[in-house]
């Protein structure tokens, strides 16, 4: 049975396929490294962008639909690894990414009746709401011996007089969210300014000379190749689940920043040996929260709670920005889950994760993932960051309405929130100074006024 939102959306245009310009990329293989095979087997990622589009039907297809389609070919004449397929020879050779002429990714055009200003609040919306406006991964398919995993799909949809969505669905192994990024800002930059080509385009071109350059000193390749992989579970399976988006003003950013200051001072704790900075203190009140979510009892009051984030080791390895690939690496935050709950457990996390922020100066890959057999809970990890500035993403309908990360609901195992700078402080901030953050989290029903009630009932009024 479809759902509301997949029945409120009609398919305007058969699938089609978008490739660099004919010619315009030479077949290139790139060899996976290190920082790429850690996401084999994984879970699609999704993303969607809302923009306020009040146009007719008519106008988006005539004006809007073909210049889309012509700045995705341009921008992936630079980023043809998206076009292209991940590649998987016979055991023990390593996969690799494949780009051959004519490669493509599946562009799909959608419209939807459903009600544009529900979709791009912060209040709960259903996980299926989102998937009806994401694109799904065309299957992986057997080729000479080989087997062919396409990397990216795209749709947009229409809300006609209302707005425009663009969702994309991609593997997480052909490059990480500083790549996404900058991908969707040169495809946003392309179209808004209508150039025919890179000649007079101004936007960094991507990296791949750099590849090279890793080095694997602690066979994190070996450690990562002997993991299973079941491509039977490389889609997103229906989940019940809630969408909602929390917002932390800078004002209540800067309260918590002091209260970590001041917990530092009453123990004598040195401040230098602590980073405090929005993202620690935010990201630390958030699993505050989740961990109270999930409840603690006496049987597992000295149980350890696991946070998880990642880290750029870009400039640790003296990598440009614009590198293209994965090169980030999780690392965990460790903390008992009784201390989590108790009345400093904020100071606490925000300490634990200030402190390994710190330690990463000495080198982000160094040390061992924890042994988590014997937790009953989920780890809690957050995804993406403020430092990509999604929120500048324009397509030519000004910055976007709202931005989702819509595959949050899809893992059981693992509990996750998305982090990403605050819409409504933006454009009041320097790009250089630290304003205001929103969460993005999906919780079951029975969740949301749990969750909700310990937003409200903490320090900083959430809601």
């Amino acid at each position: 049975m479809a759902t509301v939102a997949e029945s409120s959306v009609k398919v305007a245009e058969d699938v089609s396929h978008v490739s660099p310009p004919p010619g315009s990329v030479a077949t290139t293989s790139l060899p996976l490294v290190f920082f790429d095979i850690q996401f084999i087997g994984s879970f699609p990622f999704q993303r969607l962008f809302f923009y306020e589009f009040p146009h007719p039907s008519s106008y988006f297809y005539q004006n809007t639909l073909p210049s889309l389609k012509t700045s995705l070919s341009l921008t992936l004449q630079r980023f043809f690894p998206y076009a292209g397929n991940l590649v998987f020879p016979p055991p023990p050779e390593i996969p690799y990414i494949l780009y051959m002429d004519g490669d493509s990714l599946s562009f799909l055009v959608n419209e939807s009746a459903a009600d544009f200003t529900h979709l791009v609040g912060d209040h709960a919306r259903h996980f299926q709401e989102f998937q009806a406006l994401l694109p799904k991964l065309p299957p992986a398919v057997p080729s000479g011996g080989k087997q062919k995993t396409p990397l990216m799909a795209v749709q947009v949809t229409l809300f006609p007089n209302q707005g425009i969505s663009i969702g994309i669905s991609f593997f997480h192994v052909a490059g990480d969210g500083r790549t996404l990024a900058h991908f969707i800002k040169t495809w946003a930059s392309l179209q808004r300014s209508q150039v025919p080509d890179f000649t007079r385009f101004d936007e960094p071109l991507p990296d791949f000379d750099s590849r090279g350059l890793i080095e694997d000193p602690l066979g994190l390749t070996a450690i990562f190749m002997n993991r299973k992989w079941n491509f039977d579970d490389l889609s997103n399976n229906p989940i019940d689940k809630l969408q909602v988006t929390y917002n932390i003003k800078k004002s209540q950013v800067e309260f918590l920043k002091d209260l970590v200051k001041k917990g530092c001072k009453e123990d004598n704790e040195p401040e230098p040996t602590i980073r405090i900075s929005t993202f620690v203190v935010t990201c630390a009140y958030m699993w505050v929260c989740l961990i109270k979510l999930q409840g603690t009892s006496a049987d597992d009051s000295d149980e350890i709670s696991y946070f998880f984030f990642a880290v750029d080791c870009r400039r640790h390895l003296k990598l440009p920005a614009t590198y293209f690939g994965n090169c980030t690496i999780a690392r965990t935050v460790a903390a008992k889950r009784s201390e989590l709950v108790g009345e400093d457990g904020f100071v606490v996390a925000a300490k634990a994760i200030g402190k390994e922020v710190v330690e990463l100066e000495k080198g982000p890959l160094e040390g061992t993932g924890p042994d988590m057999s014997k937790t009953r809970h989920p780890p809690i990890m957050v995804v993406s960051s403020p430092q990509f500035r999604l929120y500048e993403v324009d397509f030519g309908w000004g910055r976007p309405r709202k931005t989702e990360v819509a595959s949050l609901g899809s893992l059981v195992f693992l509990s996750l929130f998305s982090i990403a700078e605050s819409r409504e402080e933006e454009e009041e901030e320097e790009e250089e100074e630290e304003g205001g953050v929103e969460f993005g989290l999906a919780l079951a029903p029975h969740e949301l006024d749990c969750f909700n009630a310990i937003l409200d009932s903490g320090f900083l009024k959430l809601l």
